[in-house]
């Protein structure tokens, strides 16, 4: 399952991922990971939830993004959710890649049963057809 908190920068889509992230810690025996530009949301995050800040590891286009999810996927059996903050950013998504990430992202989730959830700096309305439907909350 794919989820997105779409919305202009500023709107307060972390503060909700943040919320939804430390719910699920309630909830989940399961691991959780949330991946950031940097790690200025540490402290808000649960102890339970596995920061990783995706700069520190070089990614360079919304391949190598992809392959990064991928790689955490296989060592961890257990994972149950990735959030994702930032996500244009981290996953160095330009004008028109979004779709064709997402589509890669649902292979994943389908395949290996993890959940994704997405803060994307984008409206609802400019994001493709096909992406809006994932959207659970539009700032």
């Amino acid at each position: 399952m794919i989820e997105i908190i779409a919305g202009v920068k500023g709107k307060g889509k972390t503060k909700i991922l943040l919320e939804k992230v430390n719910a699920d810690v309630k909830s989940t025996d399961g691991t959780l990971v949330y991946l950031d530009k940097n790690n200025k949301h540490m402290y808000e995050l649960s102890n339970r939830v596995r920061l990783i800040e995706v700069p520190e590891y070089g990614i360079e286009s919304p391949d190598m993004f992809v392959g990064f999810i991928a790689g955490i996927a296989s060592q961890d059996h257990d994972l149950d959710k990735v959030y994702l903050d930032s996500f244009l950013t981290i996953a160095k998504i330009a004008e028109g890649e979004l779709e064709g990430v997402i589509a890669k992202l649902q292979k994943i989730s389908d395949k290996f049963g993890v959940d994704f959830v997405i803060s994307a700096s984008m409206d609802k309305d400019q994001m493709p057809e096909a992406v809006q439907g994932l959207v659970s909350v539009a700032l």
